[in-house]
């Protein structure tokens, strides 16, 4: 499960799931993180806490532990494998 702690800075991410319980969940909410909205990760503090993000035309600080109460889509990214080549051709 990726959270929105995970997002690296410049990544444009999917909300998928909202976790934790009671008034926690929704203060998130009422921050405007929902389900399905589009979060761009725009700052992170060089500790990890806040994180800086933006979201329906506004700019939201989220403490770490809040952070990870928000599931993401996106698989984990990978390197692409080099393509394979054919031999050179001996004149």
């Amino acid at each position: 499960m990726k959270t929105l702690r995970d997002a690296k800075v410049g990544e444009t991410v999917k909300v998928v799931k909202l976790h934790g319980t009671g008034a926690v969940k929704r203060r998130i909410m009422d921050m405007g993180l929902t389900r399905g909205i589009e979060v761009y990760v725009r700052k992170v503090a060089p500790l990890g806490d806040p994180v800086e993000v933006n979201l329906r035309g506004y700019e939201l600080s989220l403490r770490k532990a809040d952070a990870e109460m928000v599931e993401i889509d996106g698989e984990e990214e990978t390197t692409p494998e080099p393509a394979e080549t054919e031999p050179a051709e001996k004149d």
